[in-house]
């Protein structure tokens, strides 16, 4: 991909760029959403929550944005190359592909099922491999849509280091972090015009997070939600959860022209808690 790199208001725009976004029903998908049609983008909303789905379609449409959403189940392939479809079909392309779904079930390491564990592995990590096979098909040379593109997927900091509980979901995120190397390595020696990067969230303001600290509390490990939140806290540099808008930024970047020479890289957006 080719930017005019002098112009920096010019490369953080996505004007005339489509995006497909999964796991977009939840707290951190919408936002995602959101920061990408507040640049310019066109969004395909994927989820397997419907209703959620379609009110965050209705709420971009109401504010002017180009958005549509699909019932998708990634780790179901025809359902990805469905999705993959419906972006090309509806907004004429694909250029930008989040891979944010995914499932945080916690388990001690002597209770956990390896059904369960293997669940985890098809969502986080089966699912992200789908999507970036797919994207990349739609964005290399002769795909339905040709002209490269940006794949992100989002891995965490519990895919850097590991934590009580978290087996399943320290592997799957580990997995995602190398798998994006891979993808990011693959797409560029073969001259595609793809970049794939993983981004790192900390502690953050969502549904995914309250889940998170409610398990720490059901599970017996903090006595309470309160000193769930205020122990992962304390090892937080910054002292503060992040928020939504926070990750979406930092797609936002890596999903324009102003990060094209980064691929296979890690953004991550954590308050300073892998610093330590």
């Amino acid at each position: 991909m080719t930017s005019d790199t002098t112009n920096y208001r010019n490369s953080f725009s996505l004007d005339g760029k489509v995006a497909l976004v999964t796991g977009a029903a939840g707290t951190l998908g919408a936002e995602i959403c959101r920061g990408l049609v507040s640049v310019g983008a066109s969004v395909l909303i994927t989820d397997i929550q419907e209703e959620t789905g379609r009110a965050v379609r209705d709420e971009l449409l109401a504010t002017g944005a180009k958005a549509e959403f699909i019932k998708h189940n990634v780790v179901d392939e025809g359902e990805w190359e469905a999705a993959i479809k419906c972006a090309v079909d509806t907004f004429g392309g694909l250029d930008i592909v989040v891979n944010t779904a995914a499932i945080v079930p916690m388990k001690l390491l002597a209770d956990l099922d390896v059904e369960e564990f293997k669940q985890v592995q098809d969502v986080n990590v089966a699912g992200t491999l789908l999507g970036c096979k797919h994207a990349s098909i739609a964005m290399r040379p002769g795909g339905v849509s040709g002209r490269g593109g940006s794949i992100i997927n989002l891995s965490s900091v519990m895919g850097l280091s590991g934590s009580i509980a978290l087996a399943s979901y320290n592997a799957s995120k580990g997995a995602v972090r190398l798998l994006t190397k891979s993808v990011a390595a693959e797409c560029a020696m073969l001259g595609m015009g793809i970049r794939c990067n993983s981004i790192h969230p900390g502690i953050i303001e969502s549904d995914m997070g309250t889940s998170f600290l409610r398990q720490l509390v059901d599970l017996g490990v903090a006595p309470d939600m309160e000193a769930a939140e205020g122990g992962f806290l304390a090892a937080v540099p910054m002292g503060e959860s992040g928020k939504p808008q926070d990750v979406a930024s930092g797609i936002i970047f890596l999903a324009s022209d102003a990060s094209r020479y980064m691929t296979g890289a890690e953004l991550v957006i954590d308050g300073g808690f892998n610093a330590t």
